[in-house]
């Protein structure tokens, strides 16, 4: 059996462009400017673009900027990945069933014959189809086996093909570095462990891999090293296993004429949300995360992923149906239309689609019902239905810095994405126990010297002078009214000094957090209370307080 493979190059960036054009981001990048994944600030994935102006896997997100200042930043989303890489399969089934997902962006089919004219005629008509389901950077390959078939389309190029002819896999091997088994789908570490051994033993090509024996591979480099080999050789046995479809759980409802009036469509939309919900529960699935699309002259003018923190109900999807129309007639700044439950544009479709479906019996009531959980989510779904989605929102933690930083508030509902780990060192972070008030801006206030000078921190991270005493400009007194006076230093800590966002010249961008050099230090006073005070270039300000 020969195999075709359709690699597409940089797909978590290619997933991530598609997700902001879907969501109407302000400005949608092209597939031509550079943009990067990051995880945990690190560039996980990179495009050609990027790459070209010295953006590499594996650096810190300052770096990539300080190469590239206009880089397009995404999170990492693995879901994601992979549900845009859904229509990308659909589409190559359409011409050949039987196809094998490897992982988001690379896919496997038996290569077809001559139904197609020949494979390199095959691999251009996938190649169309591709493109024209928006893939426009695809990569094809023809050999005999799934290794060399890879490896054959990662040296094709955009919306080409290379095919290996049958028999001469080892041949076109023989001169690849051994850094591509580096790459190796189902390696992962050992891959790349194996890579960097065969460099530095001299072995710089997989031509000089292969031509060892079978013996010396099997003692030198164990059983994993001897599978890598025999891929290698081209004589490894290929089994594709080929997806069964998901069954078709969207459901969707067509308004003739269409509705001008989010009330009307949230009425209409009642019955095929609960079939959705039906055909969802005779599969003993419930949806925890659904897509909603509405359509307006055959356009999807509102999409939008909606997350639960149990599962949907009929009732919710009204809910999220009416959130999502109230949210799009909002951005037109049309008052009095927002008002009277008019949509932006006349809606003529509105679809469901289940975006995560979990086991019914994971969400199955107890045996003496949900208890007070439930009642306390029932009470907050009908608050959130009488004013709106954003406006019921949690609290959840965040790494960070500063105390400000490491806050951060979701929609009740939502589940937290985007956010900064926790279990980083987070240098220049003060430590336990948090203080017990935040000010959400900043007090302004004054730390002085024995002598009365203005207390600084150097570069090096030294105060200038002793903590001697301090000024909170409007600090809130627990009886009420403002307190405005000098207050001896009992004791201090500190500093804890942070360089943040060096490279932002502007203070103005809405960064977060402010860019420039900071450090924060612990006061008490004579008075007994505590105080939690950062220092900038710009002056000192009470960031928190310790009650």
């Amino acid at each position: 059996m020969r195999v075709l493979v359709a690699w597409c190059p940089d797909w978590s960036v290619v997933a991530g462009l598609f997700e902001q054009a879907e969501t109407g981001a302000a400005q949608v990048p092209t597939h031509d400017q550079p943009a990067a994944v990051l995880s945990n600030n690190v560039v996980e994935v990179c495009n050609e673009a990027a790459r070209a102006e010295g953006v590499r896997r594996g650096q810190r997100r300052r770096d990539a900027q300080s190469r590239c200042p206009e880089l397009v930043l995404l999170p990492a989303n693995p879901d994601r990945d992979a549900r845009y890489f859904e229509p990308v399969l659909a589409t190559v089934e359409e011409l050949r069933p039987g196809v094998a997902p490897i992982r988001p962006g690379l896919m496997a089919v038996p290569a077809p014959g001559r139904y197609f004219g020949g494979e390199a005629h095959a691999a251009a008509l996938v190649a169309q189809h591709l493109v024209e389901a928006g893939v426009w950077d695809c990569r094809m390959g023809v050999a005999d086996d799934l290794f060399t078939a890879e490896q054959a389309a990662r040296q094709a190029l955009v919306q080409d093909c290379v095919v290996v002819p049958s028999g001469t896999s080892a041949t076109f091997l023989r001169d690849l570095p051994v850094r591509v088994l580096a790459d190796l789908v189902d390696a992962g570490e050992e891959g790349r462990e194996l890579a960097d051994l065969l460099r530095r033993l001299g072995l710089r090509t997989l031509g000089d891999f292969a031509g060892l024996s079978a013996a010396e591979v099997t003692n030198r480099f164990g059983a994993f090293g001897r599978s890598v080999w025999s891929r290698t050789q081209g004589a490894a046995p290929t089994a594709l296993g080929s997806r069964t479809p998901p069954p078709e759980l969207a459901c969707e409802v067509a308004f003739e004429p269409p509705l001008e009036n989010a009330e009307a469509v949230c009425f209409s939309v009642r019955t095929t949300a609960e079939r959705f919900v039906r055909s969802l529960a005779d599969r003993q699935l419930v949806a925890v995360g659904v897509r909603i699309e509405a359509e307006s002259d055959g356009v999807v003018t509102s999409a939008r992923t909606w997350l639960h923190p149990r599962c949907f109900t009929s009732r919710d999807l009204v809910d999220r149906v009416h959130w999502q129309l109230q949210a799009g007639t909002a951005g037109s700044g049309l008052r009095s239309r927002r008002d009277s439950g008019e949509v932006s544009a006349p809606i003529e479709r509105v679809r469901f689609l289940p975006d995560t479906v979990e086991s019914a019996a994971d969400h199955a009531d107890g045996l003496w019902g949900g208890g007070a959980d439930e009642q306390v989510t029932r009470g907050v779904a009908r608050v959130q239905a009488m004013i709106g989605f954003d406006a019921v929102r949690t609290p959840v933690l965040q790494g960070g810095r500063g105390i400000a930083d490491r806050q951060a508030s979701i929609p009740w509902g939502e589940r937290p994405v985007g956010l900064r780990p926790l279990d980083r060192p987070w240098p220049g972070r003060i430590p336990g126990p948090a203080p017990a008030r935040v000010f959400a801006t900043p007090l302004p206030a004054d730390v002085v010297d024995e002598g009365g000078r203005t207390v600084a921190v150097t570069e090096r991270g030294v105060v200038t002078g002793e903590p001697w005493r301090f000024l909170v400009a409007a600090a809130p007194d627990p009886l009420g009214g403002a307190v405005r006076r000098w207050t001896p230093v009992s004791s201090w800590a500190g500093p804890w000094p942070v360089d943040d966002a060096w490279w932002l010249t502007d203070p103005g961008a809405g960064s977060d957090p402010l860019p420039g050099r900071s450090a924060r230090f612990q006061v008490v006073g004579v008075d007994g209370r505590a105080w939690l005070l950062v220092w900038r270039a710009t002056g000192w300000a009470v960031e928190a307080a310790y009650d």
